[in-house]
């Protein structure tokens, strides 16, 4: 049972990415927001604040002090696609318009050309840092799994959280006590 200076929280262990979607996906349509999630941070993160190399992920899964990051959905590497290649789509359409507009204005031309130039650039950065969040799975996913942690603000919140999780995680589904300043 929390008290005042811990937390409690539901820790699980997925063995592939899917699973983890699929679980955060109920935990978020049964009430938890992407606040109440964290996940493992990298290896090296890890290391540099513990001060030493982990095996498996299992041995951190209760210790305190661990280093987290926050839950972030990975976007859908289809859409990052489907943008990009609309927004080059829409490139020259666009240009040629931002030129019979230039043509009446340096500034307007100015700026609808920044905002051609902008959607591409925000739609290469989602895919490269789509990349960036794969390959982390994928170092979690050799130490043994990608490691959940779930903040829990009572006791019911607790059992929908053990249930799904359980639905999904293949090993070390539990709930546990962390200091306040960890479950926060």
């Amino acid at each position: 049972m929390a008290t005042k200076d811990t937390k409690r929280e539901a820790v699980a262990v997925f063995e592939d990415a899917e699973d983890l979607d699929e679980a955060v996906r109920g935990l978020l349509e049964a009430g938890f927001v992407e606040a109440d999630l964290s996940l493992l941070a990298g290896r090296r993160t890890v290391q540099r604040k513990l001060g030493h190399a982990y095996d498996a992920v299992e041995e951190l899964e209760d210790r305190p002090g661990v280093p987290r990051v926050a839950y972030r959905r990975m976007a859908d590497p289809a859409a990052s696609e489907g943008g990009f290649i609309g927004a080059i789509g829409w490139a020259p359409p666009l240009l040629a318009a931002g030129a019979v507009v230039a043509s009446t204005g340096l500034v307007t031309g100015l700026i609808i050309g920044a905002a051609v130039a902008g959607t591409l650039a925000t739609n290469v950065l989602a895919h490269v840092f789509d990349r960036r969040h794969a390959d982390w799975l994928q170092e979690q996913l050799d130490a043994g799994g990608i490691l959940l942690w779930v903040r829990l603000e009572d006791e019911a919140a607790g059992e929908v959280a053990l249930r799904i999780l359980t639905r999904y995680a293949v090993h070390d589904v539990h709930i546990h006590d962390v200091p306040s300043a960890e479950g926060s």
